[in-house]
């Protein structure tokens, strides 16, 4: 059980970042009075620890070729239901995923990865602090937190800077305006973690789940053409307080900038309003029988049915072989308390004023 808590942990998770993506991020960006002690502390502990990144670097290029079949990407918009469909998928074991230790150090995971990982499971928090979903170093994770530690041109940027989320949107987010190098440095990051993740689990298939994804599909096709993708859709006014929830407590802990309530709740409606238009605009390009779109209503009355239904769709063998796993850990989170969300007047106005298109595609209008 970790000793820490998400608020006050007294350092940024650029701890596992190398020291060209730690510079390149932070170079030029102000720091507020606030967290200046966590930025230095953060920027000490990564200095420590970057001789130890050089070693994992050399164990990487002697890595021998990895074998890969057409990975599986998890998309939606936070707080669609990604992290439950991540979990009872992960329970087929041909899948191998990005673990939470290697979003925290993903430059530590060809060598001293079991000492760093003990470390981190006494630090680590031990629930999520938006759900109280369990957390544990070996468990699956979206690998946008260990992008931001690979290359310094991840949308997760706006968790440290959050005054600049709009600039990370546009660029590392939609893609629109990214530079090719940049838009190769995250094909290159992409690339390296999953055949590391499938590497140090001995697996073949990548079993992805990463929101801002749904807006790279053009470039994860480049690829890998035969991906398939399974896009969670969920009541868009539930999504808009429980994403307003979780960007709060998540940007607590990681902050290096102070960012207004206000602006925050701009920054969400805008985000899901042009994440929602990428992935229309984009989804066109996945070949036929390789995109299923899932309400996570119905996926939550009925786990096992709707993965036996993406199977299918997604024509995945070995439904029945994984089914006995996938059924554990469902069975074991039967009584897990979910957040209880009521929407207020204002609720209602901010998202059918912002979320009119989707609201109405999906049938959700109050």
């Amino acid at each position: 059980m970790g000793i820490l808590k998400f608020e006050t942990l007294p350092v940024n998770t650029l701890v596992g970042a190398d020291r060209k993506t730690f510079e390149k991020i932070c170079h030029g960006v102000r720091v507020d009075r606030d967290y200046i002690g966590k930025f230095r502390t953060t920027d000490c502990i990564q200095h420590i620890l970057e001789p130890f990144y050089r070693i994992n670097e050399k164990r990487w290029e002697k890595l021998p070729d990895i074998k890969m079949e057409p990975p599986v990407f998890i998309l939606g918009h936070w707080r669609s239901g990604t992290t439950f469909v991540h979990n009872v998928l992960s329970g087929d074991p041909r899948y191998g995923y990005c673990t939470t230790y290697q979003t925290v150090f993903p430059h530590l995971m060809l060598w001293g990865r079991g000492f760093f990982k003990a470390c981190t499971k006494i630090a680590m928090p031990s629930r999520r602090p938006t759900d109280s979903m369990e957390l544990g170093p070996d468990l699956p994770q979206e690998e946008e937190f260990a992008l931001v530690n690979m290359m310094p041109y991840s949308f997760y940027n706006f968790w440290i800077f959050p005054q600049l989320t709009g600039i990370y949107r546009e660029r590392y987010l939609l893609f629109n305006g990214i530079s090719p190098q940049e838009r190769q440095a995250f094909k290159d990051s992409l690339d390296k973690l999953i055949r590391i993740s499938l590497y140090t689990q001995g697996k073949s298939v990548f079993l992805s789940k990463n929101p801002p994804h749904t807006g790279r599909i053009s470039t994860l096709l480049e690829m890998y053409p035969d991906a398939k993708f399974i896009y969670l859709i969920r009541n868009p006014y539930t999504v808009f307080e429980s994403t307003r929830s979780y960007f709060r407590n998540i940007i607590q802990s990681l902050q290096l900038q102070k960012i207004s309530d206000s602006q925050m709740e701009e920054d969400i409606l805008t985000t899901y309003r042009e994440l929602f238009e990428k992935y229309e605009s984009e989804k066109g390009l996945i070949p036929e029988g390789n995109l299923a779109e899932v309400r996570f209503e119905d996926f939550e009355k009925d786990p096992m049915e709707v993965v036996r239904d993406i199977y299918r769709d997604l024509s995945i063998s070995g439904f029945e072989e994984a089914r006995g796993s996938m059924e554990k850990y469902v069975t074991g989170h039967k009584g897990f308390r979910k957040n209880k969300y009521s929407y207020s007047d204002r609720t209602v106005a901010l998202v059918e004023k912002n979320w009119s298109e989707a609201i109405d595609k999906w049938g959700y209008r109050l």
